[in-house]
């Protein structure tokens, strides 16, 4: 298997804290977050590898949005 560039691991990275954080949200909406969190990432399949300013900027979105739906308030998402 090839290297991972730093920012592939970090998106990866930001996948794998996604997908934690839907464990601590109620058992019957998890799957609402796992499907929401899967399709935030499928959205930016097209952004090229070589295009490092959207890659920043995409993890820097996904950060907050992480951060925003961690809260213990956010119970479901659509």
């Amino acid at each position: 298997m090839a290297r991972l560039s730093g920012l592939q691991r970090e998106v990866l990275s930001l996948y794998r804290k996604c997908l934690r954080e839907t464990r601590r949200k109620p058992m019957e909406t998890r799957d609402n977050f796992k499907t929401y969190a899967r399709a935030e990432f499928q959205k930016s399949l097209t952004v090229s590898k070589k295009d490092f300013n959207a890659i920043e900027y995409l993890l820097r979105k996904g950060y907050r949005q992480l951060e925003m739906y961690s809260s213990p308030r956010i119970r479901n998402i659509h």
